[in-house]
């Protein structure tokens, strides 16, 4: 069993939103072979992820000045 940290609340339920979400989107969907295929499905998962849907402070749009 793995304890929260005391001045961290939240993280229980952000970790719980982001295995969810890994669940649903991923593992739901894939015939996992063992944990090197593992490895690499959620490599390639967070890859398009994240290069699909970009935030705003990891690509900040070009200031005008």
């Amino acid at each position: 069993m793995v304890t929260t940290l005391p001045r961290t609340p939240r993280m229980n339920a952000i970790c719980e939103r982001v295995i969810g979400t890994l669940r649903r989107e991923l593992l739901d969907r894939i015939l996992i072979l063992n944990e090197r295929h593992l490895t690499f499905a959620l490599r390639e998962y967070l890859i398009h992820y994240n290069g699909h849907r970009p935030h705003q402070s990891r690509q900040p749009l070009a200031s005008g000045r």
